[in-house]
């Protein structure tokens, strides 16, 4: 007899990330600890739901990719699960809001795992106002092949400035991982 639940992945954080800010290669901007999933617990037919949501801030108008990650705990990005396009900001955002939402099907367990899902990113464009995104850009990219389930996967949020620069940043207040079944 099979139980379907609503399983929290841990270690949760205890507080708001870090800032993150003068950087232009892909990084991960979560709040620690990171939140890992066990070898094994994935099955066939598993849903992973991932949620973060934070503030941005920039100067004058820097690219920015968002996305979702997975890795090891040492915050090593091995691959991606869900990337945006890179998107122009605004300029001179001042803790504008964001936030992020992907879900994904476990197709295929071991080794040679694979996960097939879709999202949204909401981009502050103001204090008050979002622009939508969809998470990942293409049908090709909702596959993520080589999610070795066998093994601990940590899973969490990145970001990619186009310019470096102090006031180029990125803070992750909360972030979720869930296995849905």
């Amino acid at each position: 007899m099979d139980i379907y639940l609503c399983e929290p992945v841990g270690p949760f954080p205890t507080a708001v990330g870090g800032q993150f800010d003068t950087f232009t290669s892909k990084k991960s901007v979560d709040p620690l600890p990171i939140s890992v999933i066990p070898a094994g617990k994935l099955r066939l037919g598993s849903k992973l739901l991932l949620r973060a949501r934070g503030e941005y801030g920039t100067t004058g108008t820097p690219n920015l990719t968002w996305g979702f990650w997975f890795g090891t705990r040492a915050l090593a990005i091995t691959g991606d699960i869900a990337l945006s396009s890179v998107i122009v900001t605004p300029s001179g955002a001042a803790a504008f809001p964001w936030e992020m939402e992907w879900e994904g099907l476990v197709t295929a367990v071991g080794t040679s795992g694979s996960l097939v899902g879709s999202g949204v990113l909401r981009q502050g464009t103001s204090l008050t106002a979002f622009s939508t995104f969809p998470i990942p850009i293409t049908q090709a990219l909702r596959t993520v092949s080589s999610f070795d389930t066998t093994i601990e996967r940590a899973v969490g949020v990145s970001a990619t400035f186009g310019t470096s620069n102090a006031a180029n940043l990125i803070r992750v207040n909360q972030s979720d991982a869930l296995i849905l079944n």
